[in-house]
């Protein structure tokens, strides 16, 4: 199957910065600019409306800076691969809140911009396909007793779900959902609040935007400069975690 164009998106107030990134990009393969923004509150509205799977940011905007709109759009899509290119070094720690898939430094050379696109293209396009370095992480088998059951609370009333067949929690679209093999539920309870209600031996908190259910993990891939792809056994849908986290994971199956 072809690899999918990727779609991004430039958020920058310096027109020549705008200008610059879009030649560069234009020059990569598999790669289509679906808009461009010149503060974060305009990054966002075009984000909701086109949803691209790339944003290049600047930090430092009129309206918005470029680390809140990460944040924004974090809470919408989590698994957007978010750039920053500034010309300020000292936003990095910010930038590794929000885990950014690259941070640039203007003025940076066209080769590592080429570079970050590149492994943007191949990392999204990898989709569920095993990678030659991923570890296996299997839960073990005697962890805890029988979960219950959840409450979840949405629109339409409540739902009760059987813990142990939710394999992921995630925000999406400023919501929280949870996954199980064959259904999702959306609630507007923020996602500390249901992990508050979930069994802790069971789940692991692996990211802001993501709970883990330990008994599903199948392997875990790099992606991005601090973070990885958790990929999860009877499911399609997959969920990032952080290095720390990654190696806390670690330290728990021994």
């Amino acid at each position: 199957m072809a690899d999918k164009t990727m779609r991004v998106l430039i958020c920058d107030d310096e027109p020549g910065m705008r200008l610059i990134l879009r030649k560069l990009i234009e020059r990569a393969d598999g790669f289509a600019i679906v808009g461009e923004a010149e503060n974060g509150e305009q990054g966002i509205a075009l984000f909701e409306k086109e949803r691209p799977d790339v944003v290049f940011l600047d930090v430092e905007m009129p309206v918005m800076d470029g680390v809140e709109t990460a944040r924004r759009i974090q809470d919408m899509d989590p698994r957007a691969a978010l750039v920053f290119a500034t010309a300020h070094e000292g936003y990095m720690s910010e930038a590794f809140s929000v885990y950014a898939f690259d941070y640039l430094m203007k003025p940076f050379k066209n080769e590592r911009v080429l570079a970050t696109l590149e492994r943007i293209r191949s990392l999204l396009n990898k989709g569920a396909e095993p990678a030659k370095d991923e570890t296996a992480v299997r839960h073990p088998s005697a962890r805890g007793k029988r979960p219950g059951r959840l409450l979840i609370r949405n629109r339409d009333g409540v739902v009760f779900v059987d813990m142990e067949d939710i394999l992921l929690v995630q925000r999406e679209n400023r919501q929280t959902v949870l996954y199980t093999a064959n259904a999702s539920y959306a609630t507007n309870d923020t996602l500390a609040e249901v992990e508050d209600r979930l069994d802790p031996d069971l789940f692991f908190r692996c990211h802001k935007s993501y709970i883990i259910n330990l008994s599903f993990i199948d392997s875990i891939t790099p992606y991005g400069r601090w973070t990885y792809v958790v990929r999860l056994k009877g499911t399609k849908q997959d969920a990032l975690i952080t290095h720390e986290k990654y190696e806390e994971l670690e330290k728990m199956f021994g």
